[in-house]
């Protein structure tokens, strides 16, 4: 039997979204007052859903804690409180939409995550604004 379990967490985090080869007009029109040369910020929440078997000697898909451990290394450690543009290695040379964060955080998890699990990331810029990522 397949079951799928959730981790929730947040973490906030400053980032311009821009085109460096447009103008400040062009990236007005396309990023709105996201594309704003002192940046903004977003409170992130995050769910991180790992799917798979049932262990029968444990009772767990995965422990947990353990993937609590991983969130805060991987994801809050590493994003919260930082200007991504900025701070963050893969978004000094890639926009950081909530689309290209998504997969980051993705990438970051899976890599500690047995093989046999599923993983789906879903990220909340805003309370009405997500994106979800499955690896595809």
């Amino acid at each position: 039997m397949k079951v799928t379990v959730n981790r929730k967490a947040h973490f906030n985090a400053a980032h311009r979204l821009y085109n460096p080869a447009w103008n400040d007009e062009q990236n007005f029109t396309v990023f709105g007052k996201c594309s704003n040369p002192h940046y903004h910020g977003h409170n992130y929440e995050l769910i991180v859903s790992v799917a798979g078997e049932v262990d029968p000697e444990t009772g767990f898909v995965m422990n947990l804690d353990l993937l609590r451990k991983i969130i805060e290394e991987e994801i809050e450690d590493y994003l919260d409180h930082k200007n991504l543009n900025i701070e963050v290695e893969e978004f000094k040379n890639l926009n950081p939409t909530a689309e290209n964060i998504v997969v980051l955080i993705w990438n970051k998890i899976r890599n500690k995550l047995a093989s046999n699990l599923d993983l789906k990331v879903t990220l909340y810029e805003t309370p009405r604004n997500f994106v979800e990522y499955s690896g595809q």
